[in-house]
């Protein structure tokens, strides 16, 4: 292979081979039977023309021939099955290994850290597990079809041509080194290029996944010019690459046919000369006949086209490693801090949650959050309120555990939230985001996305609280209605009155609502915030929101700034204060 990181890749690729022994064992087998039929076939037709000896046309024995044909027949018949059945296993051994690395990629990527899926693009992770793993099919499939057989072929021919004539098998013998040198040649340096060429794809990719999944603004700020010189930048190198690659992946076929021409002529040539001169064929150890150099020259072609083919495969072979490559890395990925094994599950809360000294931030080298104290008893509407970038997110982030904090202590009735599972911990928080998300489906499947086993009157009693229900009766099938990718045939604030009826199905015992009505006309937002009001009763609730407005009624409002809290009460204790809060508050309502 190129380097080690190859070799250390196809190592781990035969590793994954295991499961799958007995379909290998098999395959091998039939790959025998496919090479013993293919190079016994030339041997008979040697014969048969040493029968047809025209010269004596009438001493023809055409019963042999005829038997020998017969045998021909069945040989062939016997050969043509084998290759079937190993293409039909070959092909489920590689499908197999796929699936099973696509199902390995994508369990790990419900596993990572957000963090990891924050710092890549989706279009290159969503690449990385189609595009890359298709072509890593394709490689692996060229090489169980050509690869064993081809090895095969090359040994059971030249074994043959020693025993039929070893002056022609040594000549052959000889020349074969051509095909190896230029076979290794390319491929040490194709695994290099084939690795750019995957990784200019996935940026392609993301790039065509981020423009198309924003169109609408792409378009309002008339970024389309520069957006195509961007893509015709990421294209240009793509198209590069893929020339380099191909074209150094296109030199084995026509580098080793010559060499195979070579070798034909060369047996050609000594096998002439060996019938012309008597003395030569002295020194044979069998007799020397036209038919045995039909055969030769048969088993010259056998010979060398698996070295025009197994270098088709070493090449395919690189591609398919370096695009495994990337997809072990996200196999490799560290995954986040898995629960642990003394985990409690969290049961019956009553909804006190508190931080204590925590300390939290995305990188190193930039502080966010710094000795932050928060104290939430059962049951109050806490609001969190502040300039962009100050943290609010980053708090909801840290009360999911979708990040850990760095230092300090969340615990949730008294339970520190690292002692237990992340399921069942995010179980008890209902969370409806400024940016909605919905699955392709039907609106009933998705309002029960959080309670899969409600009632059709549990459903439609949710979606009339949330104010939902008027709109989904107006829909084609109502709540039969098959939704398009992410709600495309809804509009903004249908989506997030769906995702708000998710919540008042659940009814969890904490609520985070992160300007859960930003996108809903003034009218509906009243009647949400009155059906909230309603669903907060009781439960802990912490309200992210810019428009202040809409968190008067809280018990309790956390003012940040910087990653700290910076002013904390009521909103009218805030008022009095005539702080950052009431300048923030004044200058929504300055008009």
């Amino acid at each position: 292979m190129a380097d080690a990181s190859s070799a250390k890749i196809l190592k781990r690729i035969l590793k994954q081979m295991k499961g799958y022994t007995l379909l290998l064992a098999v395959t091998i087998f039939l790959a025998l039977v496919t090479v013993a039929g293919t190079i016994a076939v030339p041997v008979f037709f040697g014969q048969v023309i040493d029968l047809l000896d025209l010269t004596k046309f009438a001493s023809v024995d055409f019963g042999k021939i005829f038997e020998k044909f017969i045998i021909i027949g069945v040989i062939i018949l016997i050969t043509c099955v084998a290759q079937w059945l190993m293409g039909i296993i070959n092909n489920r051994i590689t499908f197999n290994i796929v699936k099973d690395i696509r199902e390995e990629a994508f369990a790990k990527l419900q596993r990572l850290p957000l963090k990891y899926i924050d710092a890549h693009s989706y279009g290159d992770i969503v690449g990385r597990n189609i595009a890359d793993v298709d072509q890593f099919a394709d490689g692996l499939l060229m090489g169980f079809t050509q690869l064993f057989t081809g090895v095969l072929t090359i040994f059971g021919t030249l074994i043959l041509m020693f025993v039929l004539n070893w002056i022609i098998a040594l000549i052959v013998f000889v020349l074969t080194p051509l095909s190896l040198f230029v076979g290794k040649y390319i491929a040490s340096r194709t695994y290099s290029m084939f690795k750019t060429t995957s990784e200019i794809r996935g940026e392609q990719t993301g790039f065509i996944d981020e423009m198309v999944g924003n169109l609408k603004v792409v378009q309002a700020f008339g970024r389309e010019d520069e957006n195509m010189e961007a893509f015709d930048e990421i294209n240009e190198r793509l198209t590069k690459a893929s020339l380099k690659s191909i074209f150094f992946s296109s030199l084995p076929n026509p580098t080793t046919r010559f060499v195979n021409s070579i070798v034909y002529a060369a047996v050609a040539l000594a096998g002439a000369l060996i019938l012309i001169i008597p003395s030569w064929g002295t020194i044979l150890p069998v007799a020397f006949s036209v038919g045995t150099l039909t055969s030769m020259l048969a088993y010259a072609n056998q010979y060398t086209k698996p070295f025009n083919e197994i270098s088709g495969v070493v090449t395919e072979l690189q591609n398919a490693i370096a695009c495994a490559g990337r997809i072990y890395e996200i196999i490799d990925e560290i995954p986040q801090t898995p629960d642990s094994p003394t985990a409690e599950t969290l049961e019956n809360v009553s909804g006190d949650v508190e931080f204590e000294n925590v300390y939290f931030s995305y990188t190193a080298d930039k502080k966010l959050i710094e000795k932050l104290n928060i104290k939430a008893k059962a049951g109050q509407r806490i609001a969190i309120v502040g300039p962009t970038g100050c943290g609010k997110t980053t708090l909801i982030n840290l009360l999911m555990r979708f990040y850990d904090p760095t230092d300090g202590k969340i615990s949730v009735d008294g339970k520190d939230v690292m002692n237990v599972t992340r399921k069942s911990l995010r179980k008890n928080y209902g969370m409806v985001l400024q940016d909605t998300w919905l699955k392709s489906g039907t609106v009933r499947e998705n309002i029960a996305m959080g309670k899969p086993d409600a009632t059709e009157e549990e459903i439609i009693a949710a979606a009339k609280a949330a104010h939902s229900h008027k709109f989904i009766m107006q829909l084609s099938d109502g709540y039969d209605t098959v939704l398009a990718e992410d709600g495309g045939n809804l509009s903004q604030g249908q989506k997030q009155l769906l995702c708000i009826t998710r919540i008042m199905l659940c009814l969890p015992p904490m609520l985070i609502l992160d300007e859960a009505t930003s996108s809903i006309d003034t009218r509906t937002e009243q009647r949400i915030q009155r059906a909230f009001a309603k669903l907060m009763r009781g439960r802990t609730s912490f309200i992210v929101a810019h428009r202040l407005s809409t968190i008067k009624e809280a018990d309790l409002i956390l003012v940040m700034n910087k990653g700290n809290i910076i002013e904390q009460g009521t909103h009218e204790e805030l008022l009095k204060q005539n702080g950052f809060y009431a300048r923030l508050y004044n200058s929504q309502f300055a008009a």
